[in-house]
């Protein structure tokens, strides 16, 4: 079923997801199972699987040479976004991205979806590899999330990249997008921001989830100013409770967000991180039950493959 759908059906109260990492190269499928099963008695209508594109890396092969290896840390979104499917009976929602595909590639990775019986998909550029400073795309790929949801509202349309197909058959992918209220880290400005933002839902995307924000006021902002310019999808909020000090430096690094002066107090002040994990859960649940209030139809937790801290979250708020 597809998102939009999920809302449809929630008649107005406020559903429960989450979003998970594949788990390390040579991991089982078991490890996922064990992160999902505390959190299945929240209902959630989908499942997030994140995708891992490669890295590069350079293997001294003697007589000054290197040798250039592709490296996957986390392999298998597809196969576990089935086995999600399979033995949970809930939609898994594939992660996709601009970053490591070429077009072709992204032609058949959608197809093989399709085949899978998944009706969603959060289309993204990614970001760019530990070697580069701007993202790169691959030769005959694409440049922005934007060509990305172009090219699957053509699959859905039965458009294939070969023109001489005839009678293809059409998918029907629900698509989701990124949205930054604190703006992309790219981007010249959150206007600037919302003026792509928007060219994505005009080429097909039906819904957004957002980064992660740890002040609500944000989030409502962003999406006043989102309904302003004329978007009028939903907006689902991401949210991540804080477990370690050093997320206080992390979390702001890698996801260009800020932190609340408040949370950052009380953080400080944790003896060690047993009490910071109280904290980050505290705060979540505050955030969780004034954005249920306000009446946003999914609040989205971002698990980062462990549940323990989103379930007593979710404990408190569903």
């Amino acid at each position: 079923m597809k998102v939009t759908q999920h809302i449809k059906n929630a008649n107005g109260n406020t559903q429960f997801s989450f979003e998970i990492l594949p788990p390390l190269k040579g991991q089982d499928i078991q490890s996922i199972f064990n992160n999902i099963d505390p959190l299945m008695e929240f209902n959630p209508p989908f499942i997030d699987v994140t995708y891992h594109r490669e890295e590069y890396t350079f293997k001294d092969v003697g007589n000054g040479l290197l040798k250039k290896q592709i490296v996957k840390k986390r392999p298998g979104t597809v196969g576990i976004c089935a086995a999600i499917q399979n033995k949970y009976s809930v939609d898994a929602i594939p992660h996709i991205l601009c970053g490591g595909f070429t077009k072709e590639d992204t032609e058949n990775f959608l197809i093989d979806l399709d085949f899978l019986g998944i009706d969603n998909v959060v289309a993204l550029r990614g970001d760019a590899v530990k070697n580069e400073t701007y993202f790169k795309p691959e030769k005959d790929g694409h440049s922005y999330a934007s060509e990305l949801v172009s090219q699957i509202s053509d699959l859905n349309n039965g458009i294939y990249l070969d023109d001489e197909l005839e009678n293809c058959s059409k998918t029907n992918f629900c698509i989701g997008v990124g949205g930054y209220p604190e703006k992309h880290a790219e981007a010249p400005s959150l206007d600037s921001d919302i003026h792509f933002l928007k060219k994505k839902i005009k080429k097909g995307a039906e819904y957004i989830v957002t980064q992660m924000f740890f002040d609500n006021q944000k989030y409502f902002d962003f999406v006043e100013k989102c309904r302003n310019a004329g978007i009028e999808v939903p907006i689902i909020p991401g949210l991540k409770p804080i477990a370690t000090k050093k997320q206080l430096n992390l979390i702001p690094h890698r996801f260009h967000v800020d932190l609340p002066q408040d949370l950052i107090l009380e953080i400080i002040k944790c003896k060690d991180n047993s009490q910071v994990r109280q904290v980050g859960v505290e705060w979540c649940i505050e955030q969780s039950k004034e954005l249920q209030k306000a009446g946003i139809p999914v609040l989205h937790y971002y698990s980062m493959g462990k549940s323990s801290n989103v379930k007593k979250v979710a404990e408190a708020v569903f």
